[in-house]
């Protein structure tokens, strides 16, 4: 195998790029090795190693129980798996806010101990100090505006943000702050798709929606979501791509049928 090869064929770069020529970039979750070969394999052009994993690998009602070991063992598996995706982590919950110097060490034991491409971080000008100094080390950001799930319980709701006037003209100053700031990219989560359309036009980096409609730059789910993997949650904005809860319960329901029958295993699939 040569050396080009085994580059990473999706840059931070790459995505601006992307979004110059109106090219979609598609972004999934992925947390453990098996599923990133997959994600990554079917051309996926970001993976995020989210703390979502809280909920669908964890069991936790939000994401603010993960912590930065776990958060790097999750995204330690992923990169292993990865040959051509950009792979970008979550900072977890009380990693970044209102330390900067703390958020710096984070990143960079993430950056250091996984072999990630970049960091995510969720807030604007509340964070941007933290933003910043990490930006200093030469680590890529990722931003995170509109429904921020780590500050779930200052919101009370999972309810779409920025319908109102003044929250839409706080995040697209934000928006604004954050590219200025010199962050690669911004998700935009659960907005209105004309604020999202907005922000997207106003912006030179890439935005990735999720909720925020058809018009920003790409588009990512979690992954678990988007297989049917996990059953209890259907938001509008998600779309099930297969029934994997289904297909799973069946074949392990036929499993424990062929152990009990002592059909499984039969003389071909013994030594």
């Amino acid at each position: 195998m040569s050396v080009e090869s085994k580059v990473r064929a999706v840059t931070t770069l790459r995505l601006k790029e992307m979004k110059e020529r109106n090219e979609k970039i598609s972004m999934l979750t992925s947390y453990d090795y098996s599923m990133a070969k997959i994600v990554d394999g079917a051309g996926i052009d970001v993976i995020l190693v989210g703390d979502s994993a809280a909920n669908v690998m964890a069991g936790h009602e939000t994401t603010l129980p993960i912590t930065l070991d776990q958060m790097i063992y999750h995204a330690s598996s992923v990169v292993r798996a990865v040959n051509r995706a950009l792979v970008v982590v979550d900072m977890p919950f009380g990693t970044y806010q209102g330390d900067s110097l703390a958020a710096l060490n984070s990143a960079i034991r993430i950056m250091k101990e996984t072999g990630a491409d970049a960091i995510k971080i969720e807030g604007g000008e509340e964070i941007i100090d933290s933003v910043k100094r990490i930006l200093t080390a030469g680590i890529p950001v990722m931003a995170h505006l509109g429904l921020t799930p780590q500050s779930i319980h200052k919101f009370g709701t999972y309810n779409v943000r920025a319908k109102e006037e003044a929250e839409a003209a706080k995040l697209i100053h934000d928006a604004h702050l954050l590219e200025e700031a010199g962050c690669f990219a911004v998700v935009l989560e659960k907005i209105p798709a004309t604020l999202a359309a907005k922000v997207t036009k106003e912006l030179s980096i890439p935005t990735i929606g999720i909720g925020a409609g058809g018009s920003t730059d790409g588009q990512v789910l979690v992954v678990h979501d988007m297989l049917g993997i996990n059953k209890g949650f259907s938001p509008r904005f998600l779309r099930r791509y297969a029934d994997l809860y289904t297909i799973m319960t069946e074949a392990v329901s036929h499993y424990i049928e062929d152990v009990k029958s002592c059909d499984f295993p039969n003389e071909q699939e013994q030594y």
